[in-house]
């Protein structure tokens, strides 16, 4: 058996998830998920059974090939950079099977890098850290070219809010800063990176990589920071909010849309020996 990686983009609003959304171990008809659309092209190109790549369904019901990504994202998010990994028991040639792939995958996902890795690589316990970018507008007026993101009225201080980020760097402690739908009971995180700019056209960017994330973690922090922008609070207003663990004093949880999972990295995929 011979496991490769490859990275993922997509654009996530036409879909319910990353993950296959279930319903008694089958797949819920009409609720389109990447990770669905993945596993039957995957199968399609490496199964050779056509009848065996009808169920779509789960490794418990007979899926033939699975696609284990390295963590879940949310209906509306979008990927520069998902990985996922899968076995196949035949060698794959990369230039035909990406060709491949890209045509059989509907026009808003796409994949590339496809590499051979070690059988103890896994795509989500291997990983060291996720790098997420939220974007939004920044303007009073819309422009029809804004698409799905999210316009804020007032005045950004960048300054301000890059004083409000730089409270969360480090290891802590992000139950303010997580939903009600995260399983995982351990809620420390570290984050390396928390930073934001301003861009062309009126566009925030906020840059944030840690090496974990809590359900909907990133869009309540920009919640949070927008919520200290728009009352004009103390950028230590977001220590505080850290500090108490308790989801009711952190900021509304931002739409998805303009939530992007830029890069996942690793020790070895994202290096010469992968």
């Amino acid at each position: 058996m011979k496991r490769y990686a490859l990275k993922v983009q997509y654009i996530g609003k036409n879909y319910a998830g990353s993950q296959l959304q279930l319903e008694n171990g089958k797949p819920i008809e009409g609720l389109p998920t990447i990770q669905g659309e993945l596993e039957k092209a995957l199968c399609t190109l490496t199964v050779k059974s056509a009848s065996r790549c009808e169920s779509g369904g789960a490794e418990e019901y007979n899926r033939p090939v699975k696609a284990v990504f390295s963590g879940r994202t949310d209906r509306g998010v979008n990927s520069k950079g998902q990985i996922i990994h899968f076995d196949v028991k035949e060698p794959i040639v990369a230039s035909k099977f990406l060709y491949q792939m890209n045509e059989i995958l509907p026009d808003d996902i796409s994949v590339d890098e496809l590499r051979e890795v070690d059988t103890d690589f896994h795509a989500q316990k291997s990983a060291v850290s996720r790098f997420y970018r939220f974007e939004f507008i920044n303007r009073r007026c819309k422009n029809a070219y804004d698409g799905d993101l999210l316009r804020v009225k007032f005045p950004i201080n960048i300054d301000r809010m890059q004083k409000s980020l730089n409270y969360l760097l480090g290891e802590h402690d992000f139950t303010s800063f997580k939903s009600s739908g995260t399983l995982n009971p351990s809620k420390v995180c570290t984050l390396t990176k928390a930073e934001c700019r301003r861009a062309e056209g009126d566009r925030i960017i906020i840059d944030i990589e840690g090496n974990r994330f809590l359900y909907n973690m990133v869009r309540t922090i920009v919640g949070t920071l927008l919520e200290i922008e728009g009352h004009d609070l103390p950028p230590e207003h977001m220590k505080d909010v850290l500090e108490a663990k308790d989801r009711t004093k952190a900021g509304q949880t931002v739409s998805p849309y303009g939530l992007t999972l830029m890069k996942v990295r690793y020790k070895t995929y994202n290096g010469e020996k992968a």
